[in-house]
């Protein structure tokens, strides 16, 4: 399963691009309206940090405004993904431009149902939102793993990038329920680190190098 940071923050992407373990971004309107500067501008810096897909989502709800913009998006850099939610016009937006060959990634996934629809328009990602749905009293891990069990069954291409992710043990359970992606914010990738007996064993670890080195010089 692969990593993707869900940020629009470019220092944040810049940090997490050193430690080796992110190969790609998705950003939303939302995430990119908490930055001080222009979308425009901030994509292009994504992309050449990034060697990887980036999603950048449309703002238009008609067709013909969406496939405007997905081709505006793509041109930006070769790695950039359209993200579009999973409407009507939607899929027919995303028909064309995957004939166009650009990639799409269909989000706001809460059903199988959409998941089936976003697969068939030609979709080359498909986001469900496993955050989402646990606030309303629902297993969005389950989502997830019905999701990947019918794209197998009917031998779909898409990708399924589980998204909302809201702390670690959402990326295990939706690695073991065979996502191809899980997309997280940057707060829960450091928590991914942590533990507290990673902590104490390396401080023991130190302390008996310091009393061995001090042994060793008296």
């Amino acid at each position: 399963m692969n990593l993707y940071l869900d940020t629009a923050n470019v220092d944040e992407i810049r940090e997490a691009v050193k430690w080796g373990v992110i190969c790609g971004v998705t950003t939303n309107p939302s995430l990119a309206a908490r930055e001080d500067e222009d979308f425009a501008k901030i994509l292009p810096s994504i992309c050449d940090l990034v060697d990887g897909p980036v999603s950048a989502e449309v703002i238009s709800l008609d067709y013909e405004g969406m496939v405007s913009e997905g081709r505006k998006l793509a041109a930006v850099h070769p790695n950039v993904v359209v993200k579009i939610p999973i409407t009507p016009e939607g899929m027919q937006a995303v028909k064309m431009l995957a004939k166009e060959g650009i990639k799409v990634n269909v989000t706001l996934i809460f059903t199988v149902n959409q998941a089936l629809l976003a697969a068939k328009a030609g979709a080359a990602f498909i986001s469900p939102f496993i955050g989402r749905l646990d606030d309303i009293g629902h297993r969005g891990v389950d989502l997830v793993q019905d999701i990947v069990e019918v794209l197998h069954l009917h031998k779909l291409k898409a990708e399924v990038i589980a998204a909302s992710i809201r702390h670690p043990e959402h990326v295990t359970a939706v690695a073991l329920a065979g996502a191809h992606i899980a997309t997280m914010p940057y707060s829960v990738l450091k928590q991914m680190f942590k533990h507290p007996l990673t902590d104490a064993g390396i401080e023991s670890f130190l302390n008996d190098w310091k009393k061995a080195e001090a042994a060793r010089k008296k």
